[in-house]
């Protein structure tokens, strides 16, 4: 009887903690009340530009970018003709097909992307998983991305990704969208 006691109470006083552990990931889901409702097809048809930066796993920006997007909707289809210029010169381009797959998930190829990248959409909110084939170093890597977007109003989206190496986040992309007007 003592040594149950002794692991209900040990339970009890490590319930908070495991909570914690447990609790520390968002669902996408957490913001379906959030406005305005962010729709990726209406927000990226026409042209958008966007301002970011990379930080190492310590938080020390390593670069600075510019990109210029220009996104067509076809159909079920978002293309996605993306250009980047680096604060060291270097460009680089990316064309996204994104495919709407139900009203709130979305699936979506890229010539670095490995696989397939699924999205989820919900209130002001979009979440958007992929491995990408990353150059660093003179060596490419497969990183892991879990990236977030934000809808603030209707020109101005906020753009947080968590890049992973083996479960570990190796470097963060933040970047600021803005919508030109039509």
């Amino acid at each position: 009887m003592k040594r149950l006691l002794t692991l209900l109470l040990t339970l009890t006083l490590s319930l908070p903690f495991m909570v914690q552990l447990t609790g520390c990931s968002t669902d996408v889901a957490d913001y379906r009340q959030q406005t305005p409702k962010l729709d990726i097809f209406q927000y990226f048809q026409g042209e958008t530009e966007a301002w970011g930066m990379v930080q190492d796993r310590s938080g020390k920006q390593i670069r600075r970018f510019h990109v210029t997007i220009n996104g067509d909707v076809l159909g079920d289809t978002l293309t996605l003709n993306e250009h980047f210029v680096y604060d060291d010169g270097e460009k680089q381009q990316r064309v996204w097909h994104i495919r709407r797959v139900s009203a709130d998930r979305y699936e979506g190829t890229a010539g670095d992307i490995e696989g397939v990248a699924t999205g989820k959409a919900a209130g002001n909110a979009f979440n958007w998983h992929y491995s990408m084939n990353v150059k660093a170093n003179d060596k490419t890597w497969l990183l892991h991305f879990d990236d977030w977007m934000y809808l603030q109003d209707g020109q101005h989206l906020f753009n947080k990704t968590d890049m992973k190496k083996f479960g570990i986040t190796v470097a963060t992309v933040t970047l600021f969208f803005s919508r030109k007007a039509a």
